[in-house]
């Protein structure tokens, strides 16, 4: 019983150092876009193509304009897209300065790979 709790004992404290251990931010390359666009909520082919084409001219004619619409007035949020995938970005007001620019963002992957927690973002 005593060498039972021992083990016990030892499982949570690798536990807890492994998850106490700070991870080390990474740098992420790819394009400030919207969550609207980038997630087909309003378009077919992951872009702002469908929103740029519409007649009625309200997303603006640049990826920034179109992302800057879809954030203020369709409820989107900044996301990160790069290679394909689409990356949540837990800090909103860094990314507004680079929209629909090509970027370096700086900060550490949440465990379900989706998100990033922000620490820099740099033109690139």
């Amino acid at each position: 019983m005593k060498t039972r709790k021992t083990w016990i004992a030892i499982v949570a404290v690798c536990a807890f150092a492994t998850c106490a251990r700070a991870q080390e931010p990474a740098t992420f390359k790819g394009e400030i876009s919207d969550s609207q666009c980038a997630f087909n909520v309003h378009s077919l082919t992951k872009s702002h193509e469908e929103m740029l084409k519409s007649k009625s001219g309200a997303a603006g004619h640049s990826p920034a304009t179109c992302s800057i619409y879809c954030i203020t007035q369709l409820g989107g949020k900044f996301v990160l897209t790069s290679k394909g995938h689409v990356f949540h970005l837990d800090n909103q007001d860094l990314p507004r300065r680079f929209v629909g620019e090509k970027v370096k963002v700086r900060g550490t992957l949440d465990a379900k790979g989706d998100s990033i927690h922000v620490v820099s973002i740099d033109a690139e």
